[in-house]
This record gives C-alpha cells, sequence and structure tokens, in this order.
C-alpha cells in the first residue's frame, strides 16, 4: 500500500523543482514570485505550528518574530550597500549583504527575542498567554514604527536582494530556489525534532503539563526551547521575506500578520508540519483569484474558510496524506 503521506511531499518538492523553468519558459514569470511568497509564508507557518500543532503553545504574536528576522536583514544590508557600520552603543557592526552571514543572524537574534518573550509568556497558560503574545508583538511593532532612521512607519527599502557566497542571487528563479532549500532544510529538521524525545516530551506537554512535571520533566525548559526554535525559524522566513520584497516595515509585525499565520495552519492542518506550507498555497491561490474578483476578497475567503473547518476538522493535508495530522489534537485540542 502506498504512503501517501511520505510520497506526497517528495512529489510536491519534485514539481517545485522543475515549475519555475517551466514557466518561464510558458512566459508566466510573474508565478514564480508568486511561489516564492507561498514557501516563504509556508515557513513561517511552520514555525507556528511546531509551537501551535505540538506544543499546544497558541501564540498570537508570532509575527514578531518574523519581523524582527526582516528587520535585521534590512538593517544590516542597506549598512552593507552604504559601506558603513550600525553602531549600537560602543558597538560597531559592519554591514554586509552577504545572505551567509545575514541569515544566520537574522535568525539568531529572532531566536534570542523568542527566547526573551517566552520566558515570560510561558508562566501563564491559556488566554492570559494569547493575550500576553499579541502585547510582546505589539510593543516590538511601536518599537519599530519609532526607528525614524530605518523609514519608521513607512519602512525601509532596499537596492538589491543579497548576495549568496558572492553569487547574486537577484532573479526571480534563485531567489525561489534559496526559498525552497530553506522550507525544505526546516522540515526536515523539525520532523527529526519532532519525532525525537525532545519532541515527544512537548507532544505529552500539550495533553497532560502537570503529569510530566510530577515525573520529574522540565517541561518548562521544553517548552521555552520550542518556542525559541520556532522564533528562529519565523526570522528566518521574516529575512527571506525582506529579500525578495526588497521592503521591510513595521507591518510584518502587526498581529494581522500573526493572523494570517494561523489561518494557514489552521487551513491546512495542525499538527503535520507540511499541512501549513499546503494552507499557505490556498491562502495565496485563493487570494489571487478572489481579489482579481473584488478588493474585498476576504469576505468571500472566509465562508471558505469556515466550510474547510467544518469539513476538514484535521485541515486539507489529512485529504492528501490520508489520515488525521495528529490523534492528539482530536482528542484533547491544543492546551496553551
Amino acid at each position: 500500500m502506498v504512503n501517501r503521506a511520505r510520497l506526497a511531499p517528495l512529489a510536491c518538492f519534485a514539481l517545485l523543482l522543475v515549475l519555475p523553468p517551466l514557466l518561464e519558459a510558458a512566459d508566466q514569470a510573474f508565478y514564480i514570485s508568486l511561489l516564492t511568497r507561498v514557501l516563504i509564508a509556508g515557513l513561517a507557518a511552520a514555525s507556528l505550528d511546531l509551537i501551535l500543532g505540538y506544543g499546544g503553545m497558541v501564540s498570537f504574536g508570532h509575527a514578531a518574530f518574523l519581523g524582527v528576522g526582516g528587520y535585521v536583514f534590512g538593517i544590516l544590508m542597506t549598512h552593507g550597500f552604504m559601506g558603513d557600520t550600525l553602531v549600537l552603543g560602543s558597538l560597531e557592526i559592519p554591514g554586509t549583504n552577504e545572505a551567509l552571514i545575514l541569515l544566520p543572524v537574522a535568525m539568531v537574534l529572532a531566536g534570542l527575542v523568542a527566547l526573551a518573550v517566552g520566558a515570560i509568556c510561558l508562566r501563564t497558560n491559556g488566554v492570559h498567554f494569547i493575550m500576553i503574545t499579541l502585547a510582546f508583538a505589539q510593543m516590538l511593532y511601536f518599537l519599530f514604527v519609532g526607528l525614524e532612521a530605518y523609514g519608521g512607519d513607512d519602512g525601509l527599502s532596499l537596492w538589491d536582494r543579497a548576495t549568496l557566497a558572492g553569487w547574486t542571487v537577484s532573479g526571480d528563479m534563485a531567489t525561489f530556489y534559496l526559498s525552497l532549500a530553506a522550507l525544505v532544510a526546516f522540515l526536515l529538521l523539525a520532523r527529526r525534532l519532532v519525532d525525537s524525545r525532545f519532541g515527544m516530551v512537548i507532544r505529552a506537554a500539550r495533553q497532560n503539563e502537570r503529569r510530566l512535571a510530577a515525573l520529574g520533566l522540565p517541561v518548562y525548559r521544553y517548552k521555552l526551547a520550542c518556542f525559541a526554535l520556532a522564533g528562529m525559524a519565523a526570522g528566518l522566513a521574516g529575512a527571506l521575506t525582506v529579500n525578495h520584497a526588497e521592503f521591510v516595515s513595521p507591518a510584518m509585525l502587526h498581529w494581522t500578520r500573526s493572523g494570517e499565520m494561523l489561518v494557514m495552519v489552521i487551513l491546512g492542518g495542525m499538527g503535520s508540519l507540511y499541512g501549513p506550507v499546503l494552507g499557505a498555497a490556498v491562502y495565496f491561490l485563493l487570494e489571487h483569484l478572489l481579489s482579481g474578483w473584488t478588493e474585498h476578497w476576504m469576505a468571500a475567503f472566509g465562508p471558505a474558510l469556515v466550510l474547510a473547518v467544518l469539513f476538514f476538522r484535521g485541515g486539507l493535508w489529512q485529504v492528501i496524506a490520508g489520515k488525521k495530522a495528529d490523534k492528539g489534537l482530536e482528542e484533547g485540542g491544543p492546551h496553551a
């Protein structure tokens, strides 16, 4: 019997490898840029699924880490193009346009912010956890609004895209494959993490955190580590977003962006990793189609989302994989 849960991701990956040259040959290069947006949004949504679908941590401020990664990338690239340094007190940080430096730095700083935010938020649960993550995201949003040196509310435009090991990757196809490589790398690492003992503890904590604590496991540390790792992945997605759009603004940190990621996760299927990527693809496809008919496309998208949730409780991924994303979600649901 064919294992559709394993075959489907491989088939999608093979299709994505050959699709850009086919689109370019068909003079439909616009869709390469659209697919790049889907891949990056899928990475951001999958990072949220790591804490929501597996850890039951319902964060409404995940876009904060997306924005931090984006701003780190954009600010360092700006100084790199200007040929000067970023001065933070007595610390001078040279600017650069090298992706092999920018992407890891964006990930690390986003992860550190997630670590600090999670250290406070994870001491609460339920609706309090949701509201505190939202509050931190809005605080960071207004922080970047106040950065007048980097555009403030208007945002910051870049002159070009980053280079990779000295090679220019400014073309849409090169940016597509860079984003695809980042997404595949995260999915492989996240899958190994989820299937490890660490992942077992995270999933068990979603079901009964008190029992794990009674067994002597440091549940808080496990959840904090998971929260920070998800923040790092979101920071990577933010950096790739800025590299693709050549623009960064405080809108990346707004709570509505977190809401969009939640929609992608729910639509695709929580606790599957691949489901949120599918949710991102469906989200952008519907946006592209419906926005061509009306500027109020969200009014039509809303009922479609409701129907998807009602008829596919495990998300759209269960239709492709032929099984529910995570049995635990059906049994007890996520608990912050």
